[in-house]
């Protein structure tokens, strides 16, 4: 097995599609899928099932991804060590993270790590869902639980704390929201319930609320978003209000909730010195903006 072969598997592996696989590779689509039919034909078994929604890997296919990331990252030690370790970071880096912070802390930092790196390209990917490191969907993953399975790098990364939050004008037109009871008779913003995919992100149910018909959405942003125009009440990073001028604060004291973020890495990648100080670089960056902003 060559690597050209590993390359074109692991970017097929990861991406799930021969278009978006071909963009990264720079080859024709129909170069790819004749390159993985031969690979299947060699290694005498299915690699990738076709579906509606791409190419998913088989258990075969899972297997060899495991086997193909580590080749992977033994050739990325040894370019590091022939090289030479230097302070600049280069290559692509891909991060997973819920679309909180993807959209209100993952910017600021990444924009301070590129500047610093001019050859590194940070892609950040936002999802509503856990991310599977093993299929190397990405690098690495911030999330708000700790995962309790698979051979992973898990670091605490910082706390932080959201607060419920309104409008100043909605909550000048409200002078009936003197008591905290009250909250519930207002129009409330949060996640589908259904499609909450950490329990950590079910902050509604943790105060005692629940979102109001026709006011949810499976995206903090869009959540925000829609508190911001006034529509209702809703909970907040506190790290997201600077980016909100116009929101306020509800009852600080009272209803108050803390999280965590934490990074996680696939096991194997702690060989890789230039994941590793990334991953230093972004934790850091990280808690600096969250210490900032919630000042």
């Amino acid at each position: 097995m060559n690597w050209d072969d590993i390359r074109v598997f692991l970017q097929v592996g990861r991406s799930n599609s021969l278009t978006a696989a071909s963009k990264q590779l720079k080859m024709d689509p129909s170069t790819l899928g004749r390159r993985v039919a031969r690979l299947e034909e060699r290694m005498g078994t299915r690699l990738f099932v076709k579906t509606p929604q791409g190419y998913d890997l088989t258990e075969s296919g899972l297997r060899l991804m495991e086997y193909a990331s580590e080749m992977e990252l033994s050739s990325l030690s040894a370019q590091e060590i022939v090289q030479g370790q230097t302070d600049k970071l280069s290559g692509t880096v891909r991060i997973g993270a819920p679309d909180g912070s993807a959209n209100f802390l993952l910017p600021e930092v990444c924009a301070e790590i590129s500047a610093e790196n001019p050859e590194l390209e940070i892609q950040i990917l936002a999802v509503p869902r856990v991310l599977n490191l093993s299929k190397r969907e990405a690098d690495m993953a911030i999330t708000v639980s700790p995962p309790s399975a698979g051979r992973l790098l898990v670091q605490k990364v910082t706390d932080y704390h959201l607060h419920l939050a309104a409008t100043r004008d909605y909550i000048a037109a409200h002078p009936d929201l003197q008591r905290i009871e009250q909250v519930k008779d207002h129009p409330i913003i949060g996640y589908i319930p259904d499609l909450i995919f950490d329990k950590e992100l079910d902050y509604l149910d943790e105060i005692g609320l629940r979102p109001t018909v026709g006011l949810a959405s499976n995206s903090v942003s869009v959540q925000i978003n829609l508190i911001n125009q006034g529509a209702g009440l809703g909970v907040v990073h506190d790290f997201a209000m600077p980016n909100f001028p116009n929101l306020a604060f509800l009852f600080k004291e009272k209803l108050a909730l803390k999280r965590s973020f934490y990074l996680v890495r696939h096991e194997g990648d702690r060989r890789v010195g230039r994941l590793n100080r990334f991953a230093d670089r972004l934790g850091q960056g990280m808690r600096d903006i969250v210490k900032r902003k919630e000042k």
